[in-house]
């Protein structure tokens, strides 16, 4: 009997901690990057919600667009990835080097969506096509 209360207040622990994680916030209690990040690419855009997420290596925030456009960022607000479903992620968010391999090798594509993956970074085409590049932006492969 006493492993299963203690069993019980382990479970109801673990779920308080959770709820506990992640927390609804508004646009100016993002780092000042991200902030100069939203309001400089997606100003014509309509903020939906902005969550802050406490993950093992601090902060992290993910702001969802009323169109579905969602960008993530780190504890600094650097971006980690923009996912803006059929329209091209900005420029700017992404690497001149990425954004010439897309240019010199897939004409008149575009980017769709950007971002970290592990020790890896991945650009997702309007074609459907993912590219992965490595953590210097060279070209390693294509993924389906």
């Amino acid at each position: 009997m006493k492993k299963a209360l203690v069993l019980v207040f382990a479970v109801m622990f673990g779920l308080v901690a959770c709820a506990e994680k992640e927390q609804i916030i508004k646009v100016n209690q993002l780092p000042a990057k991200a902030q100069t990040i939203v309001s400089t690419y997606f100003a014509d855009l309509v903020v939906s919600y902005v969550k802050q997420e406490k993950e093992i290596t601090g902060m992290e925030y993910e702001v969802r667009m009323q169109d579905g456009t969602k960008i993530e960022f780190d504890k600094n607000g650097e971006v980690k990835s923009v996912d803006c479903g059929v329209k091209e992620v900005p420029a700017d968010l992404v690497p001149q080097a990425v954004r010439d391999y897309v240019a010199q090798n897939f004409a008149g594509s575009f980017i769709t969506e950007w971002g970290k993956d592990d020790n890896r970074w991945k650009a997702e085409l309007n074609s459907g096509l993912e590219l992965v590049f490595d953590k210097n932006y060279n070209f390693i492969r294509i993924d389906d």
